[in-house]
């Protein structure tokens, strides 16, 4: 049970960040402000706007609702155009912020959120497939998928073919599920790996199976909350895919339990705790805390592996939850970005993971982290009824 002196640290963290952060500059984005260009339509701003509206259902209290309204306002036009989102790039992390726009048209009623679920609903009925059927991760990654990428399209492509679309495209969203755990699982330790080449010709790719080499942690948790998510919004007229989805997410926290620290928190790279230049990660910690809770507050998983999230996150709350030198508070130990190939040449390699920047108050750490905050006080307050 986090104590109420924790609370109000995690409340006045929170406020800080929306405080300090507008749609044209947002404080948590660090890729954005390390670069130095201006904001664009992403998923790092999308995962913590899905976290802010995270708080507004559970506290009902308006500031968050008015603050996700305001922030993809300045993106979402009128028409249902969407400020700097280029469909042609055909990019599933883009995909990933108009979940919050399907949330928003629910809750406000504005048409043009509507019109931009529409806009970006089109971006899947073209985006390139592997031969079995799988979106590319990007236009730019041909015939790839990435675990982070189930993440990002899923959800919202499962919530749009129920509520919408007649459930017409829920069979295909199912069976991009089944296809990663085909491809990309390792039958020895029950972990995916991060990505998959169906060409098996890219240089981080295994000849054979096409995966790359390592389990990074991030890709793991990514993947872990695209099961709970997207099983969440599925009609119970699924059931098979309903359960099979609820089994694969017990199958991955099976596997990633036996790796998890004394601490509470998962190493960067998940099966190598050995090697002295890996470290307890924040993002990839709290994306599992997330998924664990909420899998287990849904029924999908038994209550012990709520237990095994609240491990995690106490973790987090002890190692990298600090108030900074000039009173300012702070979410630390966060790998900026890991990624494979592209210009980078980025091989997937144990060096390579370790070679990422590790930042402070990034996104892609700090939502799941709210996340998971937001699940511990459904848990306590179910826990106190």
């Amino acid at each position: 049970m986090i104590e109420q002196a924790t609370r109000e640290k995690i409340s006045t963290y929170l406020e800080w960040l929306l405080a300090g952060s507008t749609a044209q500059a947002p404080l948590w984005n660090q890729e954005k402000i390390r670069s130095g260009k201006p904001n664009t339509w992403n998923y790092i701003d999308g995962c913590m706007i899905t976290a802010v509206l995270d708080r507004y259902a559970a506290t009902k209290d308006p500031r968050y609702l008015n603050f996700a309204d305001s922030f993809c306002s300045w993106f979402v036009q009128e028409n249902g155009s969407i400020r700097t989102y280029h469909p042609e790039d055909y990019n599933l992390d883009n995909v990933n912020p108009a979940r919050n726009l399907i949330t928003l048209y629910e809750l406000t009623g504005k048409e043009k959120y509507r019109k931009g679920v529409e806009t970006v609903r089109a971006q899947l009925s073209s985006q390139p497939r592997t031969s079995e059927g799988n979106f590319w991760h990007k236009k730019i990654y041909p015939s790839q998928v990435w675990l982070d990428g189930l993440y990002m399209a899923q959800p919202f492509y499962m919530t749009y073919e129920t509520r919408y679309h007649g459930m017409q495209g829920c069979e295909d969203s199912f069976r991009q599920f089944v296809h990663v755990r085909e491809h990309m699982r390792d039958e020895k330790t029950g972990l995916y790996y991060h990505g998959y080449d169906a060409s098996k010709t890219m240089d981080w790719a295994d000849p054979e199976t096409g995966c790359s080499r390592n389990f990074w942690l991030r890709a793991e948790g990514w993947f872990a909350c695209a099961l709970v998510d997207t099983a969440e919004v599925m009609d119970e007229q699924l059931y098979y895919e309903y359960r099979t989805l609820q089994t694969m997410l017990r199958e991955l926290l099976d596997a990633l339990a036996p790796w998890q620290d004394a601490s509470g928190m998962f190493y960067q790279v998940i099966d190598h705790p050995e090697d002295p230049r890996n470290y307890l990660e924040t993002s990839g910690t709290a994306l599992i805390a997330y998924a664990a809770l909420k899998g287990a507050r849904l029924g999908y998983l038994p209550p012990r592996y709520g237990d095994l999230g609240a491990r995690a996150m106490e973790g987090i709350l002890k190692k990298r939850l600090i108030t900074n030198p000039d009173g300012t508070p702070g979410l630390t130990g966060i790998c900026l970005v890991a990624g494979l190939g592209g210009p980078q040449h980025r091989d997937g390699s144990l060096s390579y993971y370790f070679s990422e920047p590790v930042v402070s108050n990034d996104a892609k750490g700090t939502a799941p982290f709210l996340l998971a905050y937001t699940e511990l006080e459904r848990r306590r307050d179910r826990l106190w009824e």
